[in-house]
């Protein structure tokens, strides 16, 4: 800590400002390595050879009760490879992979890396329209699937014909998961797992240089709007996560980190399977987070760490107490999303210190909160303020656009504790601060902001609202545009209203989120207009059943009796129906609560069990 000293209006003529140095020696060491792993060329896969050759029989996956070392992942990914390029497949060529967790994910990407292919890591959750959207995006030559999840692509070919391309499918039988005993839907796919049993183990012969710069995985996020998009993850990124993390939270080579976080998903891949794979510490995979299982696994597998997002926190927090909350060894917990509302409740009953990072799979605006101030989601120092290039912009509230300065043109920063969008500065080439963008191109260009501060610079949008105050913290606040997040997800307004409209007969319908008391993140919640009355509920759940995953299905329908209001150039006014939220008792129009199965009439006493938290959501 420290202060600075003369200030003209402070009285006496000084004012103390507490100075964080903490972050420094952990942000010196990020960079001493990924100029490090730069200068080398590395990949994740080279990196990671260097640990097998370290110790080679060390276990370094965990899953259920099935274990892999460092030298049976390395052996299952070189038969990956050398299956794959034997096949034809070459630098460049994306593959999917469908596969809830298990311990063989991660060999079976880096196997695919190997050989220059691009893994694309689809969430499990997604259906029919999404599913599909997202196999086609990225182009897949082939798709690897999970036998549980034959029947998810079954339904969907069935429904909408071939998928472009006509990728070749693959069903691989996990050895280390109970999907294994399940018969795939879809007989004419192959099965991987017998076809690379016999594959050579011994390094395969690749004559493309694969690098630095070269992208490794294709993660989907749902962005601002519309379906999910591919961000695209070069090596490079997976180095920043994998180091960030590391020695953000100060782990060492001999933590067991558990993972109970799906690993189609950035944290659970580049936070969690990408630092044990060029750091060496062992990672203990869950197939699906469980609250009241989660310090019986960390007690089993003697976790020293652990992962999480807000949610998960929120959901441990409301398990009943056992002696299992501080029987464990798990001493640090890193994550993103931890309410500081129940932040000091978490660390004070399970007595873990909590690592709070901020950043998204694609942007290149991470921070993180180095001496666990609550509440906090990063922290930039404000004495060295190009150290990490980050800004507050003020935006206009209706339109999202970015305020400029009426004279100069330039782009208006936000004052201490002003609500601005975060963005970062992009700086090609390096680790820290390049933005690779997203498969498709023009999703690319819709989060790069032009000629901010001067002319010629170009800056990544977050579409994060957060504010900065007078010490450097960062504290999140809401999330702008077209996106709402729910149960750790980011879910795409624009996608729900598709799914509406067509299970609707094409009704009007604004979908946005709300925030609900004791929970995390925002609710989906659809105002839909039915003027003729003919709305069939039974219809409308059942349709985003079947469409949509389980967070992005409307909590909330309002049935609005007129056509929707819309602005001057015919575009849905949503900040008015969001700004009522489904409080009753601010309109006439009736409102239905969707329980999981379908939607019932929210009357007052269901209203004010939802507000008191007695029903859970």
């Amino acid at each position: 800590m420290g202060s600075i000293g003369p200030h003209p209006t402070a009285p006496g003529g000084v004012v103390q400002i507490k100075f964080n140095f903490n972050a420094l020696p952990q942000l010196i060491k990020v960079k001493r390595d990924l100029r490090h792993f730069q200068g080398k060329n590395s990949t994740v896969f080279t990196a990671f050879d260097t640990i097998v050759k370290q110790d080679p029989s060390k276990t370094v996956l965990y899953f259920e009760d099935f274990q892999m070392t460092a030298e049976q992942v390395q052996q299952l990914s070189h038969r990956v490879a050398n299956y794959f390029l034997s096949q034809g497949y070459k630098k460049g060529d994306v593959v999917g992979i469908f596969m809830e967790n298990c311990a063989e994910f991660v060999p079976l990407w880096v196997g695919l890396n190997r050989v220059g292919i691009i893994a694309a890591l689809i969430n499990y959750n997604l259906r029919l329209t999404p599913l599909k959207h997202c196999i086609e995006a990225v182009h897949c030559k082939a798709v690897i699937f999970s036998p549980s999840l034959s029947h998810a692509l079954k339904e969907l070919m069935e429904t909408t014909g071939a998928l472009a391309g006509e990728p070749k499918l693959f069903c691989f039988n996990e050895t280390s998961s109970r999907s294994s005993t399940i018969q795939p839907a879809l007989h004419f796919a192959e099965r991987l797992d017998q076809l690379v049993s016999s594959s050579p183990s011994c390094p395969p012969l690749v004559t493309e240089s694969i690098g630095f710069g070269d992208v490794a995985l294709f993660i989907f996020t749902s962005g601002t709007t519309g379906l999910p998009k591919a961000a695209s993850i070069k090596h490079s990124r997976c180095f920043l996560f994998a180091t960030g993390c590391f020695h953000g939270t100060r782990l060492m080579r001999s933590d067991r980190i558990y993972t109970s976080l799906p690993l189609y998903h950035g944290s659970g891949t580049l936070a969690g399977s990408v630092l044990m794979l060029i750091y060496g510490p062992a990672q203990v995979i869950r197939g699906k987070f469980s609250a009241s299982g989660f310090w019986r696994d960390c007690v089993k597998y003697k976790a020293t760490a652990a992962q999480y997002i807000g949610e998960t926190c929120r959901y441990m927090l409301a398990q009943p107490a056992t002696p299992l909350d501080k029987y464990h060894t798990v001493r640090v917990m890193y994550g993103n999303g931890l309410r500081g509302e129940i932040w000091g409740d978490f660390v004070e009953r399970f007595g873990v210190k909590i690592q709070e990072f901020y950043g998204s799979t694609e942007g290149n605006c991470g921070m993180a909160n180095m001496d666990h101030t609550i509440g906090a989601v990063g922290f930039t120092p404000i004495y060295l303020p190009n150290l990490l290039p980050i800004r507050l912009i003020q935006v206009n509230e209706e339109t999202g656009e970015p305020i400029r300065n009426p004279k100069t043109g330039f782009i208006l920063t936000c004052d201490t504790n002003q609500v601005g969008e975060v963005v970062g500065r992009i700086i090609k080439k390096d680790p820290l601060a390049d933005f690779e963008g997203y498969a498709d191109k023009s999703s690319t260009q819709g989060k790069i902001l032009l000629n901010a501060f001067r002319n010629g610079d170009a800056w990544f949008r977050s579409g994060d609202m957060m504010v900065r105050n007078e010490m450097g913290y960062f504290y999140f606040r809401d999330r702008k545009g077209d996106t709402f997040r729910w149960k750790g997800e980011n879910c795409s307004t624009t996608e729900v209203e598709s799914i509406i409209s067509t299970v609707t007969g094409l009704k009007g319908a604004v979908v946005f989120g709300v925030e609900i008391p004791g929970a995390d993140g925002r609710a989906g919640m659809a105002a839909i207009s039915d003027p003729d009355n003919s709305l069939n509920l039974e219809k409308l759940a059942d349709g985003v059943i079947k469409s949509l995953p389980s967070y992005a299905r409307p909590l909330f329908v309002r049935i609005i009796r007129t056509e929707l209001d819309m602005t001057g150039t015919y575009k849905l006014k949503k900040n008015e129906y969001q700004k009522s939220g489904f409080d009753i008792h601010l309109f006439q129009d009736p409102v239905y609560f969707f329980n999981g199965k379908c939607y019932t009439i929210l009357d007052e006493d269901l209203y004010e069990n939802i507000i008191s938290q007695k029903v859970r959501v």
